[in-house]
């Protein structure tokens, strides 16, 4: 509040509206959206800077706030980043998760086509899925996670990332997770948020995060990469579920449901997807 203060912006209150590995923050009345992390561990600036590429280049994207310099505010070990509102009362009829497959597709290419004409230094998909291991493999981080589960995330974590990256498809800056819960329906159409999770990889693991339509409608998708994608991508997001420190509100019950998918859908592709 006193950062958006200090800048002309007449803040007093804050409500709280997603608390994770972010705090995201509306602050009342100049209605400016607010994120805030531990400096130690951020790309703050990165999403900046990508923010703005995209938004120049026409991509489906929210903006910085426009009445501020786009820049990143460090205070008390914490950077704070400040971004257009978007009010609900404003978006579409239906939630993002709703929307029409073919809407999300389009959306969703036209992103990828702007994200092809930025030259940004981002790491692999493979470095994230390098993370997850890493933490399947950690014991402390992830102590109620019984040995055969973590023997099956450490497999398939493993071996998918290999059976993708050696297809050698065409690789391309993707957005890393846009799934539902990181696209807004505005009256602009939708648009992507959470740009800190970017990364290099086939345009199937980004489709992989979306509901499952939404691949049937984008064009040139290799169907057996993108069935490869979802398991994987499947098993990371499971792997984040069990570390002692996940905030995600019913995360460990969903930690559960989801080992259960992913040994359905490896039974269902056969044993050429386990590797």
């Amino acid at each position: 509040m006193s950062i958006a203060s200090s800048l002309g912006l007449t803040v007093d209150d804050a409500i709280v509206l997603h608390d994770s590995n972010k705090l995201t923050l509306r602050l009342l009345p100049c209605d400016v959206l607010a994120r805030v992390a531990p400096a130690a561990h951020q790309v703050a600036q990165f999403e900046v800077d990508l923010a703005q590429g995209l938004s120049e280049a026409g991509c489906p994207v929210a903006v910085l706030e426009p009445r501020v310099e786009p820049r990143v505010h460090e205070r008390d070990g914490f950077v704070v980043t400040l971004w257009t509102y978007y009010d609900p009362g404003t978006a579409q009829e239906v939630p993002p998760a709703e929307v029409p497959p073919a809407d999300y597709a389009d959306a969703l290419e036209r992103l990828h086509a702007g994200m092809r004409k930025l030259d940004v230094p981002t790491p692999h998909f493979t470095d994230r899925v390098e993370q997850a291991q890493r933490l399947v493999a950690d014991r402390d981080r992830t102590p109620l996670l019984a040995d055969a589960d973590r023997e099956l995330l450490a497999d398939t974590l493993r071996n998918l990332s290999r059976a993708i990256g050696e297809r050698g498809g065409a690789e391309q800056l993707l957005h890393g997770e846009p799934h539902p819960g990181n696209v807004l329906a505005t009256r602009n159409g939708l648009l992507f948020i959470d740009l800190e999770t970017c990364c290099r990889g086939p345009v199937e693991f980004d489709l992989a995060h979306a509901p499952e339509e939404v691949g049937k409608h984008y064009p040139g998708v290799d169907q057996d990469v993108l069935r490869e994608c979802r398991i994987l991508v499947l098993a990371m997001i499971t792997t984040w579920r069990w570390d002692r420190d996940d905030r995600l509100p019913n995360g460990r019950r969903l930690g559960t449901e989801w080992l259960a998918q992913i040994r359905a859908a490896l039974d269902r592709d056969g044993p050429d997807t386990a590797g």
